[in-house]
């Protein structure tokens, strides 16, 4: 490996409410990257007339969950009342807090008539001092994200701040999340903007500081280092990271806490089924046994 790159994340393969995702984050070389602690890569998965994604309603502690879609649709419903569809270059930002439910499913019209879906999926730990904060959702369409381009590279701040850019997402401790696509031999200098970064290859190819980085893998980028990414071909990148949080995270299922306490406090809750209510939905997920069931998103 380069100096530049600290280590190299590889991919692990889960099957999520009919949906094959590539799990990255958390991994036993960085649990974390800046506030991201958990990161899926899913699909592409193509769906026939009539199928579709369907996660059942599901509850989140101190996180907040970013999902950003490259192709298909996916309809949103959430224990506060939201119901928002998310198309490809938007971005939904859920911010869990003490507490909330949420589904995920294919919208009735692609259901109907098949899509490709295609996106990411983040989980973001809370700093302490927001990890109880009201649970709030909020969307931003794809135009309404800053964009820029950089010797071949067109970039999409999604959240947080860089390249001289910040996006209208909320953020609560300082976080890089871009969208990069490559031109056939595009190249950016990746500088130390933010204390710890990742850099992720959803397709194409990509080296770093010389040396290729395989497709559905994530280098995290050593301290303090300004790392070269290019492509020969072209590729989709995503960059992430921030600053460190404070204090060591738990995850445990769809809980994200910095006491083991209130995880078990959350457990609890749900399986009395007194975390809320997707309006709407008359589904839930089950509280599963310890390791018995993968993190729904």
């Amino acid at each position: 490996m380069p100096p530049s790159v600290k280590a190299i994340l590889k991919p692990t393969q889960r099957d999520i409410g009919s949906l094959l995702v590539r799990r990255v984050l958390p991994a036993l070389a960085a649990r974390l990257v800046g506030p991201f602690i958990f990161f899926d890569h899913m699909g592409p998965a193509t769906y026939a007339p009539g199928t579709g994604v369907d996660v059942r309603p599901h509850p989140h502690i101190g996180l907040a969950t970013v999902t950003y879609l490259f192709e298909g649709a996916m309809l949103h419903r959430d224990s506060i009342g939201s119901v928002q569809r998310i198309t490809p270059g938007d971005v939904n930002w859920m911010t869990a807090g003490r507490g909330i439910v949420h589904s995920e499913r294919t919208p009735d019209e692609e259901r109907r008539h098949g899509q490709v879906m295609h996106g990411i999926q983040t989980w973001v730990a809370l700093p302490l001092a927001h990890e109880t904060d009201e649970p709030s959702f909020e969307h931003h369409g794809a135009a309404t994200l800053p964009q820029t381009e950089r010797n071949g590279v067109s970039l999409t701040v999604i959240a947080g701040s860089a390249f001289g850019l910040q996006a209208p997402t909320r953020t609560y401790s300082p976080t890089l999340y871009v969208a990069a696509s490559f031109a056939p031999d595009g190249a950016l200098a990746l500088t130390p903007e933010h204390e710890e970064r990742g850099v992720y290859l959803v397709d194409g190819d990509l080296s770093i500081d010389g040396e290729p980085l395989e497709p559905y893998h994530m280098a995290v980028l050593a301290p303090g280092e300004t790392a070269t990414l290019a492509s020969r071909s072209g590729a989709t990148v995503m960059l992430l990271g921030g600053a460190k949080l404070e204090g060591e995270r738990f995850i445990e299922w769809n809980f994200v806490a910095s006491s083991r306490e209130k995880i078990a406090e959350a457990k609890a809750a749900w399986a009395a089924q007194a975390m809320g209510k997707v309006p709407g939905e008359t589904e839930w997920i089950p509280l599963p046994e310890r390791g018995a069931r993968p993190p729904q998103g």
